[in-house]
């Protein structure tokens, strides 16, 4: 495994590198201070840090792995407080190929129906943290990942509790999605990629 984070923000995620390796775009979507960049800082370096104050700039890891014996990029986008603005530049949604959206009660509905106005079809895994906290919460069901039939995982940042599962998954379903993309906007831009 290996993290960057001087990641170039020019990568064009529909196309494969000349050394096949793929590279996919992973996004977060969530209230500010419900833990996000936590997750993702569980999942990379194994390491929790109870207080840290939010940024105010997008935050990207790129995660070199392999599945399937393929070498995989996968670049995490975290928004790092821009949701404070309660909508997200479309750009942050361009060429995404998974979203994890952080269970809230408050704007879940916002940001899925967001999501879904810019990448209708992309796979979405919904996650409720802080289990550690309330164990009695994962005896809930929560109505919106049932309604939507989003993936739903139960996971604590604070003591690693399913994090590398539900990254995981989103690697597994974000390659998935890239390899065989079901939004028409994906097909035709690989179709013109293909004629350069």
């Amino acid at each position: 495994m290996e993290v960057e984070d001087n990641v170039n923000f020019g990568v064009d995620y529909s196309s494969i590198s000349k050394t096949n390796e793929i590279t996919v775009k992973i996004i977060l979507l969530g209230d500010s201070a419900v833990g996000k960049s936590k997750l993702i800082e569980r999942f990379l370096m194994d390491d929790y840090k109870p207080h840290q104050l939010s940024t105010y700039a997008l935050t990207l890891f790129r995660y070199k792995t392999q599945v399937q014996e393929k070498s995989v990029s996968v670049d995490f986008w975290d928004t790092a407080g821009q949701e404070r603005f309660e909508s997200l530049h479309p750009s942050y949604y361009h060429q995404a190929n998974c979203a994890v959206l952080k269970v809230t009660y408050k704007n879940l509905k916002k940001w899925y129906d967001e999501l879904r106005q810019y990448r209708p079809e992309i796979p979405c895994l919904c996650a409720a943290n802080k289990i550690d906290e309330n164990f009695d919460a994962t005896q809930k069901i929560f109505a919106f990942p049932t309604k939507n039939r989003l993936p739903f995982y139960y996971v604590s940042a604070s003591d690693g509790t399913n994090v590398v599962k539900l990254f995981n998954d989103a690697i597994t379903a974000a390659i998935a999605y890239r390899l065989n993309p079901t939004d028409v906007s994906d097909q035709i831009m690989d179709e013109l990629e293909t004629l350069n």
